[in-house]
């Protein structure tokens, strides 16, 4: 059976006013420019942030640091596999609820760390010698201060 639907001719058009896009948009922009840096070193721009965030607390749970990235924790588990594969983070059970996953940074993690800081440091440069370094302090604050809880 064929069915046939009418349209009109007028195209659907997108506000200029898309917040949503814009922004996405713009991470979309950031993201690549990181990537390409810290790719140099077999990172992601994601697997970057969660690596950090392990090294500041020694370990966390899944909720923790899902909850830290604001990411969905299905998410957050495609992001950690290949770290797991690399030796980058090790996840095991908690001692006290066994249904409770907690991540931690391994030495070969740390190391990684170390030698993406550099690539991360040429990226966050790249990225505010377009931008301008006070445009994206400002921006910076406002996307931060959107995030809170």
């Amino acid at each position: 059976m064929h069915m046939h639907v009418e349209t009109d001719t007028e195209e659907i058009q997108v506000s200029p006013d898309d917040d949503c896009f814009a922004i996405r948009q713009a991470a979309r922009y950031v993201t690549q420019l990181y990537d390409r840096h810290l790719g140099q070193v077999g990172l992601k721009t994601t697997q970057f942030s969660i690596m950090c965030r392990l090294r500041r607390r020694k370990w966390m749970t899944m909720k923790e640091l899902a909850d830290s990235m604001v990411m969905e924790r299905t998410t957050l588990v495609r992001a950690i596999q290949p770290l797991q594969r690399d030796g980058l983070v090790f996840t095991e059970a908690s001692r006290s609820n066994r249904r409770v996953l907690t991540v931690m940074l391994t030495t070969a993690g740390e190391e990684r760390l170390q030698a993406a800081r550099d690539h991360w440091f040429a990226a966050q440069e790249e990225f505010e010698q377009r931008f301008g370094p006070q445009r994206a302090a400002n921006l910076r604050d406002e996307l931060f201060d959107m995030t809170k809880r």
